[in-house]
């Protein structure tokens, strides 16, 4: 149970903090669910290496060179329909391959995140 000076201190704590308070806005609820989207897309490591891979191609890379990435090949197709559906990398198929390169600006919604 406070005690009298528990609730004093308490109270004082809080009115200080009302009068200098004044928490900033923070990211609108669209703006917040789109940086979460792609933060969740890149937070698998497996994922980030095959984004960095093909952002580090000028122009598009074959599925058959992306290499090894010590995961089975449909966990792989998974991870790349997860960028995809992110909005963070395209996709062509020609004959029995496909072509991945990165979506451009589509790390510019982060910008402001990581620059705080």
């Amino acid at each position: 149970m406070p005690t009298t000076s528990d609730l004093a201190t308490g109270l004082t704590a809080a009115a200080a903090c009302a009068a200098g308070c004044a928490p900033a806005e923070g990211l609108p609820t669209a703006q917040a669910e789109q940086l979460a989207t792609l933060l969740k897309a890149l937070a698998d490591p497996v994922r980030l290496r095959l984004y960095t891979r093909i952002a580090a191609t000028t122009g598009e890379t074959c599925v058959c060179d992306l290499g090894d990435f010590g995961v089975s090949q449909p966990t792989v197709s998974h991870h790349l329909r997860k960028l995809r559906e992110a909005g963070l990398i395209d996709s062509e198929r020609r004959g029995t391959w496909v072509y991945y390169s990165v979506v451009p600006r589509a790390l510019a919604p982060l910008t402001p995140l990581l620059n705080g």
